[in-house]
């Protein structure tokens, strides 16, 4: 059960309806999911997360699922439900095949568990995997000036 209603846009402040009109034409949909709806109980804050999602889930070096693919991974590292199936959904629509997300979640548990041991036995980190390290491959990169 939610802890805080979502919001129909009726009910929303004009700063949360302006994002949220925003929201379904960038996407092209008729409404938005309950997410946007719940965080439009704070204006500025479905504004900020609104904006920074779009800055970090825009084009870039990443192809677009693996973009979501990661999200994924953060989501259910985090126990979000939620943003798991809210992503997996994007993240199909974007071409994510099923043998990419068994994979996926085959590294995520893998990953979860060895960070588990990790952390338990605080091993050091070997000097090699420092940036700058005697066998990292690359200098450690110079402080810009500008």
């Amino acid at each position: 059960m939610a802890t805080l209603r979502p919001l129909e846009k009726d009910e929303m402040a004009p700063e949360a309806r302006a994002v949220i009109d925003e929201i379904k034409a960038a996407r092209g949909v008729d409404d938005v999911n309950n997410f946007w709806k719940a965080l439009a109980h704070q204006p500025a804050n479905l504004r900020r997360i609104w904006d920074g999602l779009k800055q970090v889930m825009s084009p870039g070096e990443l192809d677009p699922v693996v973009k979501e693919m990661l999200y994924i991974a953060v989501s259910a590292a985090n126990n979000c439900d939620y943003c798991v199936h809210s992503h997996t959904a994007s993240a199909r629509a974007k071409g994510m095949t099923p043998g990419q997300y068994a994979e996926l979640l085959a590294i995520v548990a893998m990953a979860s568990q060895t960070n588990a041991l990790a952390n338990a036995l605080k091993v050091p980190v070997d000097e090699e995997f420092l940036v700058g390290g005697p066998r990292s491959g690359r200098p450690e990169p110079a402080a810009r000036s500008d």
